[in-house]
């Protein structure tokens, strides 16, 4: 089996995690209540000794000075480069913890979230471990609720709600900027396929939170969006279409070549010059922290006014 998932009864693992104090928080002090994706749970107040496998909450945990001593090896957007370097322990990737790294470190907190999430309770054996993801269903606050739970647990309150008061703040203004200008069409490209997001969907937060009126409701909200085609497009002919290039975010761009097609340039998107190709960073790697979330709400209001 990958090591990763080697049982915690192998020797070497097994030692580390013996003389772990996290393990059992014994000593770790005081403790905090916040709201995580799975419930309410006591994790330790302002810890020393952090990993975070969440995009996002690195996002957050960055915009908040606070420091992680272990992170994943993972396609991290310019602004977060600083986690690809040495001096920040690897803990495996985004869907796989090195439960031997993570051990080594001994840390008092470990977070996961969104992508890796499905390592929670393998990475519960080491230290307490919180579940930060997202529910796409009401992402905005759903992300504002991670944020201020960061905040908690850090003693960062006061910079936590000073950013969100910016924030939302943004985003009211966004509202004003979008209402009546149009129905939009958010669509995701990798490799030579598309797939379509609508309301309630992963990036479903362009209508519920930023108020673009949907081109298309009854899209499926599944993770991976609705399949579509440029026949789809065509026929759906939204006055803004929104792209996400995957390939992008992970150092691979196609989606502008691939969009130059014929059926797309007759849209009334393409004719008004109201294709907006979303940072991908920000919208695919991460896009619930703080940082992420301010910049999408600052280039979509900066696509609105250059559109008057």
């Amino acid at each position: 089996m990958r090591k990763a998932f080697r049982s915690l009864a192998a020797a070497g693992l097994a030692g580390l995690l013996a003389s772990a104090p996290a393990l059992a928080q014994e000593d770790a002090g005081a403790t905090v209540s916040v709201e995580t994706a799975t419930g309410e749970r006591s994790v330790p107040h302002a810890p020393k000794t952090v990993v975070a496998f969440d995009l996002a909450t690195l996002d957050t945990l960055d915009a908040l000075g606070v420091d992680v001593a272990g992170a994943p090896t993972a396609p991290y957007p310019g602004y977060l480069s600083k986690y690809a370097e040495d001096d920040v322990t690897k803990v495996g990737s985004l869907f796989e913890a090195d439960l031997e790294a993570v051990a080594a470190l001994r840390p008092d907190l470990i977070i996961t979230g969104g992508r890796s999430s499905s390592q929670t309770k393998a990475l519960s054996q080491v230290a307490t471990t919180i579940d930060m993801s997202v529910d796409q269903t009401d992402f905005l606050v759903s992300a504002l609720v991670r944020a201020r739970a960061l905040g908690r647990i850090f003693d960062r309150q006061d910079e936590v709600e000073a950013r969100i008061a910016r924030l939302e703040s943004t985003i009211a203004t966004l509202k004003t900027e979008t209402e009546g200008r149009g129905k939009g069409l958010i669509v995701l490209t990798t490799g030579n396929r598309m797939s379509a997001f609508g309301p309630g969907s992963r990036f479903g937060i362009l209508h519920g939170a930023f108020g673009v009126a949907p081109a298309d409701s009854n899209l499926d909200v599944a993770n991976h969006g609705e399949a579509i085609s440029f026949e789809y497009i065509a026929k759906t002919d939204p006055d803004w279409l929104f792209v996400i290039d995957r390939d992008a975010a992970i150092g691979r761009s196609a989606a502008a070549s691939m969009l130059k097609n014929e059926l797309v340039e007759n849209t009334k998107a393409w004719k008004s010059g109201q294709v907006v190709y979303l940072d991908p960073a920000t919208w695919y790697l991460s896009s619930a922290g703080l940082t992420a979330l301010q910049r999408n709400v600052d280039q979509l209001s900066e696509a609105f006014a250059k559109a008057e």
